[in-house]
């Protein structure tokens, strides 16, 4: 520390009586403490934990030696209670940041999770995690200035979920980077080091990895349900997105399930909290609970009868930290014998690290992220970044007779659909808020020639069927030059158990198809047949089954929940002005039929990787308003190398996608892999030479005990524009193969 006077800011800081970066003077800190504190600020420079020349471990462990056990349990759950005499002030470890700063405010709101892996774009994973952690460390700076210290304020954001999303069904898969845990662990590593920063010192936000690890549903059972996957699939499936999360990100906490891994509590496992994450991956972070997940252990799973039970057993099996209620009461399980307060003081100590490492003991002039303004938040600069990123997530399922792009010179236009003109399609779950969205009429109307005639109807309601029975719409639309339908679901029909009003199932689906009323509003359309242009503007963050209006509408768009500029970026695609290049991060199948039980965590016939039922849409799968080329692929076990050529006359995006297929491909190994992927920009008729490393690692099979081994025999590779499927050929994508 530089002396008295920076000691005694630093106090001020910590305790909320200036804001890191902002205007107050150290005087106006200074004499706006409360009266309580002043004997405190005299002994504060002897205090170890707010040497910054220290190490932050030291200092971790001199601030738990100086506490009662009383005080160590009341820093122990998500509500960290002020100990005015340590100078510690209070801290709410629960924050958001899915798609954006949640629940908080003013935040920009870029497209919901699945939408972002739909544009496999790793580097722009990056820059929307980088902006998404530059917002937080401003608007962290104005709530300290403002006194507020509650829940979403802080700057440990429990994001990104990498789950698996394994089953349509589930409605929190939106919040996921979809079906494949290579494409999930790239995603997920390049979004924690943007919220996380580069700082040798210091981290910008602390980002957390969810839920671990075994978590897809289904929601209504989640307290109480005891996933049971295969040891094969642990490791093939449900682990690699964490174990890269921890080993290539570092990320600094990771946050346990509510439900049982076979027949162990996640959050108390030893085998998850212990040996795996901690032994063999190196994790040296935080762990969470899921909030109330331990109420769970013996109100619901009946692995313990009493609350102190549970406690022990969490903090005996290293949990730092629990969001809820239940650590409350870990002085009743030391009385009792059931742990320590030398496993109190070990696990807590770990858990201060997190705060240390975000700065929160320094002089606020030794970290540069307190730098950070305000007008960062919903700027200028994140909007383009939030259309940039809607733009490359829509993926174009179907445009028969090249009808899309559309001419903004159309003369007449009748837009439909109860979510065309509706702000929250834009959102998904665990969003911010803006003055900045655009509707998705918004942006058709902006795009749309000023002599042009366009016209809204709502036509139908979003989830049932309409009271008045007069139809004014569906004759209105077949019979204007272009109709634009926008039909799908919304965060009222998909979600977390509690957000998803619309839903009987506590958040889930049931069916992955449209809505009835929905499909019968377009086979009504048709019924007029006048033959004019029909597109089929879907929302929604999960599959959702079309068989019955495929063949009805002349082009389909699959936009997400596109984030706050969507309507922007679904005009951008319907009008030209850029060429879809979206992919589906998710297998779309034709019905919920082909799908196993939902509470089945068995991976057989699941995802692209096992599934024989023929989709609807494969994995990979989108269309462009260009045709790509791939030609002179060269492939071995250690390079693989493709020529694309963009063929068309227009300007766009590829996603070039690398799939590898064992001996055993389809006799128990998977048919394909996804082992790599990059996407590329190619103007029209220009070529570009693409090249894949391939590793040892790429080659590993998992084996029904969970051991990984390369198999003896030919493997295959794939490379195209989709995963290797025969639907994705009937849709008009190919690639090509070779033998390796």
């Amino acid at each position: 520390m530089k002396g008295i006077n920076n000691k005694i800011l630093v106090f001020a800081a910590v305790l909320g009586l200036t804001s890191c970066g902002q205007q107050q003077t150290k005087e106006a800190a200074v004499n706006s403490a409360d009266a309580k504190t002043e004997t405190v600020k005299t002994k504060l420079p002897e205090f170890k934990w707010f040497d910054s020349s220290v190490s932050f471990e030291e200092r971790s462990k001199a601030l738990v030696e100086a506490m009662t056990l009383e005080e160590k349990v009341s820093l122990m759950e998500d509500v960290a209670k002020p100990i005015e005499r340590l100078g510690i002030p209070e801290y709410n470890w629960w924050n958001e940041c899915l798609h954006g700063v949640a629940r908080n405010g003013r935040a920009t709101v870029f497209p919901q999770a699945i939408g972002l892996a739909a544009t496999f774009d790793t580097k722009l994973a990056n820059r929307i995690a980088t902006a998404i952690s530059d917002e937080g460390r401003a608007k962290f700076n104005a709530a300290i200035a403002l006194e507020n210290r509650g829940r979403y304020a802080g700057l440990t954001y429990w994001t990104p979920n990498v789950n698996i999303f394994r089953d349509a069904r589930w409605g929190r898969g939106q919040e996921t980077y979809g079906e494949d845990p290579f494409l999930t662990s790239q995603m997920g590593v390049n979004f924690v080091k943007g919220l996380q920063g580069d700082h040798p010192k210091y981290l910008k936000s602390a980002a957390c990895a969810k839920h671990y690890a075994v978590h897809s549903g289904p929601e209504e059972l989640r307290h109480e349900f005891d996933a049971k996957p295969t040891p094969k699939d642990m490791s093939e499936t449900y682990l690699p997105a964490f174990e890269a999360l921890v080993k290539d990100a570092k990320v600094a906490g990771v946050m346990g399930a509510y439900n049982r891994v076979n027949g162990e509590p996640a959050c108390t496992s030893p085998y998850l909290m212990n040996t795996l994450l901690r032994k063999e991956w190196g994790f040296d972070g935080y762990v969470t609970s899921d909030c109330w997940a331990l109420v769970d252990i013996h109100d619901f799973h009946k692995v313990t009868k009493t609350a102190e039970q549970s406690a022990a057993l969490a903090l005996n099996s290293g949990l730092n930290l629990n969001c809820g209620s239940v650590y409350r009461v870990l002085g009743e399980s030391i009385k009792q014998g059931l742990t320590t307060e030398a496993q109190l003081d070990k696990v807590l100590t770990q858990q201060l690290l997190t705060r240390f490492k975000l700065g929160y003991f320094d002089d606020p002039s030794e970290n540069p992220y307190n730098d950070i303004s305000a007008d960062v938040v919903d700027s200028k600069e994140h909007r383009a970044i939030a259309l940039e990123a809607a733009q490359k997530s829509i993926v174009l399922l179907k445009n028969k007779n090249n009808v899309l792009p559309l001419s903004k010179d159309t003369k007449s236009m009748l837009v439909a659909g109860p979510h065309a003109a509706s702000e929250q399609i834009l959102l998904g779950n665990y969003y911010g808020v803006t003055a900045n969205t655009q509707t998705i009429l918004d942006g058709i109307v902006s795009k749309i020639n000023i002599g042009s005639t366009v016209e809204y109807k709502e036509g139908i309601l979003p989830y049932r069927k309409k009271d008045n029975p007069i139809d004014w719409s569906t004759y209105e639309i077949a019979t204007a030059d272009v109709g634009i339908v926008v039909l799908g679901i919304s965060g009222q029909l998909e979600g977390e158990e509690g957000e998803a009003l619309a839903s009987k199932h506590k958040g889930d689906r049931v069916d992955i198809g449209l809505p009835q009323h929905q499909i019968d509003y377009i086979k009504k359309i048709r019924s007029h047949k006048t033959g004019n242009p029909l597109v089929l503007v879907l929302t929604g963050g999960a599959p959702i089954a079309i068989p019955e209006v495929y063949d009805l509408v002349d082009a389909v768009v699959f936009v997400w929940y596109p984030g706050e500029e969507g309507g922007n970026a679904v005009a951008d695609v319907l009008f030209g002005d850029v060429s879809p290049s979206g992919k589906l991060p998710l297998t779309f199948p034709k019905s919920v039929k082909d799908l196993p039980a939902y509470d089945d965590y068995n991976m057989k016939n699941r995802t692209y990787k096992y599934a024989t039922a023929e989709p609807q849409f494969p994995f990979g799968f989108g269309l462009s308003y260009t045709a790509f080329e791939y030609s002179n692929l060269i492939a071995s076990r250690k390079n693989v190398e493709v020529t694309v050529k963009n063929s068309g006359k227009v300007d766009s995006d590829e996603v070039v996608q690398l799939y590898l297929s064992s001996p055993l491909a389809g006799k128990g190994d998977p048919i394909s892999t996804l082992v790599g992927f990059e996407r590329i920009t190619l103007k029209a008729g220009e070529s570009k030479q693409v090249k894949f490393e391939l590793s040892d690692k790429s080659l590993i099979q998992f084996n029904e005990d969970g051991s990984g081994s390369v198999r003896k025999g030919e493997y295959k590779v794939h490379v195209g524009g989709t995963s290797p499927s025969v639907v994705a050929k009937r849709l008009g994508l190919s690639w090509l193969s070779a033998k390796i």
